[in-house]
């Protein structure tokens, strides 16, 4: 856990992509190297973009991944982690839960 949040620090974290890089290294035990790659095609961007705030931000706000500070009609919180899951093709745990607990009509399910 040290080891991804201090890479994930470095290159931002929220800022930028290391946010997404660290959650792909601790999901699937990737290699950083291997994270930013898998990424960056998924973003569609070069991977020396991961590491430009200015470059991550326009991306951020394009793909309703969530920015550090708030912006009207950008998603935030768990419509974030929603948008980085379907996108990143990642089991995140709160999404998970929260799908098995609300079905997508509205209805707590038994």
């Amino acid at each position: 856990m040290h080891a991804a949040h201090a890479i994930a620090s470095g290159m931002g974290g929220l800022r930028t992509a290391g946010d997404l890089v660290a959650r792909l290294q601790l999901n699937r035990a990737m290699k950083i190297d291997a994270a930013k790659k898998y990424v960056a095609d998924k973003l569609r961007v070069s991977v020396a973009d991961l590491a430009d705030p200015v470059a991550m931000r326009e991306v951020r706000e394009d793909m309703d991944l969530g920015t550090l500070n708030e912006c009207p009609g950008v998603s935030k919180g768990i419509d974030a982690k929603f948008r980085i899951a379907e996108i990143l093709d990642l089991d995140i745990n709160c999404v998970n839960l929260f799908k098995q607990r609300v079905n997508f009509g509205g209805q707590k399910e038994n």
